[in-house]
């Protein structure tokens, strides 16, 4: 993974968020997600608050609002969810344009609606401005558990080489006249997937003895860590969004 691979969420930019430390950026949306977990559902305009500071995060990361919300539409199962509480809930009910609700019901789906699509929206500018390469070395110099990260580097890196492999087994089957629409052919692929998982443990076997014998303890080398880690100017600056959300979110749950 010396050149990293760019994953599809990733948009390549010269942004100054795209040149940021991933450590820092790292921290800044966990502490963002933290603080607006934190907030009370009753704060309308603390939730204001953290829709503009994710707005003007993704203008300085060149990141369109139109890119961003396609990809947020990955939490439409929950919003379904939300939209039934209102109707679902129990307790105080209003009538709004005729239907009857549950105050409660309303609280909770907002709630998980600003929460939700805040923690979605931070994430993918993450996602837009990290590599995966940079991601695993964030997590590295934050500390993260070394099973972890190595689980995940190898994941990454050895992920198109096992699709590639299934795409080759799939081409061969269908060549020979299988067709694994049909239910009673599903034999065959139960089959062809017990084949790509013995491929693929005695690929990682060879590999990982491979690597032993070229002095691999279980942590990557420091050039796999690289040079460039955070300075304190960097850390500083990337402190400056979840300072904002954390004293939104004190504000908030001081007026409560």
């Amino acid at each position: 993974m010396g050149a990293g691979h760019a994953h599809v969420l990733y948009r390549e930019s010269g942004s100054p968020v795209h040149r940021l430390p991933p450590e820092v950026k790292i921290a800044a949306m966990v502490l963002f997600t933290v603080a607006v977990v934190a907030t009370p559902r009753e704060a309308y305009w603390a939730f204001g608050g953290y829709a503009l500071l994710v707005a003007v995060v993704a203008a300085l990361a060149r990141v369109g609002p139109r890119w961003l919300l396609s990809r947020a539409l990955i939490e439409l199962p929950f919003v379904l969810f939300a939209f039934a509480l209102p109707f679902l809930g129990a307790g105080e009910r209003v009538e709004v344009a005729g239907l009857v609700l549950s105050v409660d019901g309303l609280h909770g789906a907002f709630n998980i609606l600003a929460k939700g699509t805040l923690g979605v929206l931070a994430s993918l500018l993450l996602a837009a401005t990290t590599t995966t390469r940079d991601l695993l070395l964030g997590l590295d110099r934050l500390r993260c558990p070394q099973i972890l990260t190595q689980i995940a580097t190898f994941m990454l890196r050895y992920l198109e080489v096992l699709v590639g492999e299934a795409r080759r087994m799939r081409v061969a089957r269908v060549s020979r006249g299988d067709d694994p629409r049909f239910l009673w052919q599903l034999r065959g692929f139960a089959a062809g997937v017990g084949a790509l998982f013995l491929r693929a443990f005695e690929r990682g076997e060879r590999v990982y003895l491979a690597m032993l014998s070229r002095g691999y303890t279980g942590r990557m080398p420091a050039v796999w860590q690289g040079a460039g880690a955070a300075t304190a100017g960097q850390w500083a600056v990337a402190a400056t969004v979840p300072a904002i959300a954390a004293t939104i979110a004190a504000v908030a749950l001081v007026l409560q």
